[in-house]
């Protein structure tokens, strides 16, 4: 069976796929790609199944080898320079990788998260049904490191439909449209997320992006609220003010008010800030 044995794996490299829908009532979250955009595209390029799982990357560093034969990989998200064998590879293109070449992902120059996909999908046991990581509830495959080998799975019979796609265009000014949450009254001035300037927090991660800014004020910060159901891009306000945007990890229920939710479109944008990026919330 062909495989991509990991050599390097940079900040964080994670196996993921579309997620675990279905078992929120025992706990477990969906999680799956952070940006889900992304990920189906580096599946399409390869014409992969719907749900094959692909290696999500932080900024970069990520080196893995062919073995066991050739395979093809394509790379998007946060556009990486891509290195195969000692020749450069364009991103968001299917890119051979020969028996025993090294493909590298350098430094993204925007973005955060890039997707590595190879053709037939990353093999390994599912837990639940998927074989996303799950960084809250720790299911799923360990955050990857050097030596693991990766199983590649059986090559689809289906093509490619295409052999490359324009890269996705990362602006510095970020825009996140935001509809207004269950809980928007127990804040003092809701309207605060829309005229701040916040920025991503350097202890943002898959559980949520957290925002530095002008701390939003409680109306009764006396009042508790049970807890309740959460989604992905829900904004909630704990007791510092200072707003949490949930993603792809986070926990099925939450008891912070919810006083926006970004629209689902935008949450794969936001999935891609930087800790310290500059960031606006605007009413949908």
């Amino acid at each position: 069976m062909t495989a991509l044995e990991v050599v390097g794996s940079g900040p964080l490299a994670l196996v993921q796929d579309g997620g675990r829908p279905g078992w929120s009532a025992i706990g477990v979250g969906r999680s799956g790609a952070a940006d889900r955009a992304s990920y189906r595209l580096a599946n399409r390029l390869l014409a992969n199944p719907e749900g094959a799982a692909a290696i999500e990357v932080l900024l970069g560093g990520f080196e893995a080898v062919a073995r066991d034969g050739d395979l093809w990989v394509a790379v998007t998200g946060a556009p990486a320079s891509l290195t195969v064998g000692s020749r450069a590879a364009d991103p968001y293109a299917a890119v051979a990788l020969r028996q025993g070449e090294r493909l590298r992902l350098g430094t993204p120059s925007a973005g955060l998260r890039s997707y590595v996909a190879v053709r037939g999908g990353v093999d390994v046991p599912p837990v639940l049904g998927s074989r996303s990581r799950d960084v809250l509830a720790e299911i799923g495959p360990a955050p990857l490191a050097a030596g693991d080998r990766l199983p590649v799975g059986p090559t689809p019979t289906a093509y490619p439909h295409v052999d490359a796609v324009p890269a996705t265009a990362y602006d510095d000014e970020v825009l996140l449209r935001v509809v207004r949450g269950p809980r928007d009254d127990w804040v003092a001035d809701a309207d605060a997320l829309v005229s701040t300037t916040w920025h991503a927090s350097a202890n943002s991660d898959r559980v949520g992006m957290r925002l530095d800014g002008a701390a939003m004020s409680l109306a009764d910060p006396r009042r508790q609220l049970p807890s309740e159901g959460a989604c992905r891009g829900a904004i909630q306000v704990p007791p510092s003010g200072e707003p949490v945007v949930l993603l792809a990890d986070h926990p099925v229920t939450g008891g912070y008010p919810v006083v926006g939710v970004v629209v689902d479109a935008d949450v794969d944008r936001a999935a891609q800030v930087r800790p310290g990026q500059p960031l606006r919330l605007r009413w949908a």
